[in-house]
């Protein structure tokens, strides 16, 4: 089984495409993203997310984006998102490896801010919460 970069790993899923009975606790209505996974395998995600426009940014790697954003917009997970309320997914990019989409975050956190904000807003120019297109 091939070591992994902790950033593409699941909770408590074995490499490479296992996908969990049980992510989160489920309550009806919660929203939980267990029975919207992303079960198309072989893709990764480089995204970004914002607390607000122009706000603080936030740039991660996943092989599940809805799993991922869930758990950013619900705190699951102590760090920078929470302690700056990021929250907003506004900007993601399929990767069709583990390392491109490794290689394309190193590539986007190297970059200065206005290239990152222009790139958010060529294909989000309102900064919209692209949460509920990939969620559904």
């Amino acid at each position: 089984m091939p070591q992994l970069d902790a950033r593409l790993r699941g909770h408590d899923r074995e490499w490479p495409n296992v996908i969990p009975a049980k992510l989160v606790p489920a309550k009806a209505g919660s929203g939980n993203p267990v029975d919207t996974v992303n079960r198309t395998m072989g893709q990764y995600y480089v995204y970004i997310l914002a607390s607000k426009r122009n706000g603080t940014l936030y740039i991660g790697v996943t092989n599940n984006l809805v799993r991922r954003v869930w758990e950013h917009k619900n705190d699951v997970v102590e760090g920078f998102t929470k302690k700056y309320g990021v929250h907003q997914l506004v900007w993601y990019e399929v990767a069709d490896t583990p390392d491109a989409a490794i290689t394309r975050e190193k590539q986007l956190k190297k970059w200065n801010r206005a290239w990152k904000l222009k790139l958010i807003e060529e294909k989000n120019p309102h900064w919209k919460d692209l949460y509920q297109e990939i969620a559904n």
